[in-house]
């Protein structure tokens, strides 16, 4: 069916800078949205910043803003994330969203999107 790859995670100095990847792929899946959520050991799966990929609208987090920035290659169906000014707080295991249901908003709930990948820890020192 359809698979959602990730990578690009790591262990960071705090000001530094890392670039997440996800692809997602699949016969006959097309994405419509794709979305970054972060989660952190006892917490709740928080969204970051989601993409709709017909047009490139986006909508970040307030915790982001200025700091991340989403990217979108439509031809192979992947997004980058761009983490700038990385502070110790943004540590976290980051998880890949996509969802190809034509929600008229881009979703920021995690039960909006059907197909995730693997996660990738982030680290963050200070």
């Amino acid at each position: 069916q359809v698979q959602v790859v990730e990578s690009g995670g790591g262990l960071v100095q705090a000001g530094g800078s890392l670039r997440l990847s996800c692809a997602a792929s699949g016969r006959t899946f097309s994405p419509y949205y794709m979305a970054w959520f972060r989660q952190s050991p006892g917490k709740e799966r928080d969204f970051v910043v989601g993409i709709r990929l017909s047009g490139g609208s986006t909508n970040y987090a307030d915790s982001v803003k200025g700091r991340f920035t989403i990217s979108r290659d439509n031809a192979k169906n992947t997004v980058y994330l761009q983490m700038n000014s990385l502070k110790p707080e943004d540590t976290a295991v980051y998880y890949c969203a996509a969802t190809a249901a034509l929600y008229a908003r881009i979703p920021t709930t995690h039960h909006e999107y059907n197909w995730w990948g693997q996660g990738t820890q982030v680290t963050v020192s200070s």
